[in-house]
């Protein structure tokens, strides 16, 4: 069945993230996405630090090729790395990072104020950092605290835009659950949005394109042709020739060129509509004397 072959693809994926995760621990490890192409798997790996994730002269890179193509099975693999661009507002980095810290018995209180404070300082609209577990020490009972700042969104389809992640910290005292969520800055809720003063940019950039942000650059070499319908017609300025003194003021017109038709031939008329004839000599001799 097809359903089995799509399990058996995740079933994979999971492997191979957790075998990444475990290589790449120093490099900051978030993400894998697969690309199959005829010819090669591209694996992208997604990591905070590439240079640990490379290696001297591509060593990393080239051992963890033989590895995932001998262990996995797959086939001419091919491996990419793609650095994270903002990792102070990436929760799965950042969590991480944590985790690390409470495992070397730092205060929880300490790095969860400072973490919250750098997030929020990198222009997040909401931050929720939640501890639970042993908290208190050894011999202190379990509890859970949390630290919000801003806006968030907890129940509802708009969760998706939320940045969540979570891990487990194992200190000397017992274990501590970590859960971040984080709403970066770029995302735009429904009910957050000021549709007046989009509407009031939108126009403003209408009537003014130069200042539109999303207006495409044409690139150098080619060259835009406006629509001759739309282009702005120039009137070129008519010379009127200088008048004498002696010549008249009046516009002189042109003479207007006669075509002349042919003649139209006369049509020959009809005995019964012909003009009647005049009388005949006799009758007028009489009528003289």
């Amino acid at each position: 069945m097809i359903e089995r072959t799509f399990i058996e693809q995740r079933i994979r994926k999971l492997e191979l993230e957790e075998f990444f995760k475990k290589e790449l621990d120093r490099a900051g490890f978030t993400g894998l996405d697969i690309v199959k192409t005829p010819l090669v798997t591209r694996l992208i790996l997604h990591v905070a630090r590439p240079g640990f994730a490379i290696g001297k002269s591509g060593s990393t890179i080239r051992q963890l090729t033989l590895t995932v193509e001998s262990r996995f099975g797959i086939s001419n693999p091919q491996i990419e790395i793609a650095e994270i661009r903002n990792p102070d507002l990436n929760a799965r980095v950042i969590v991480d990072r944590i985790k690390g810290l409470l495992e070397r018995n730092y205060s929880w209180r300490s790095i969860g104020f400072k973490i919250v404070k750098d997030i929020q300082d990198a222009g997040a609209q909401g931050v929720e950092l939640s501890f639970s577990g042993k908290l208190a020490g050894k011999g202190g009972r379990k509890r859970a605290t949390r630290i919000a700042v801003g806006y968030m969104k907890k129940v509802g389809d708009q969760t998706k835009w939320v940045d969540f992640a979570k891990a487990s910290a194992y200190p000397k005292a017992g274990a501590i659950g970590i859960k971040l969520r984080i709403i970066h800055p770029d995302v735009m809720f429904p009910d957050k949005a000021n549709y007046k003063a989009i509407l009031a940019e939108k126009l403003k950039a209408l009537e003014n394109p130069s200042l539109a942000s999303d207006v495409a650059k044409v690139p150098e070499g080619i060259e835009v042709v406006e629509d001759e319908a739309d282009a702005p017609v120039e009137e070129t300025p008519v010379e009127t020739p200088p008048v004498n003194a002696g010549e008249a003021t009046a516009p002189k017109t042109e003479a207007k060129k006669t075509v002349k038709k042919p003649r139209a031939t006369p049509k020959k008329k009809d005995a019964k509509t012909a003009a009647p004839k005049p009388e005949t000599t006799e009758e007028t001799e009489s009528e003289q004397a």
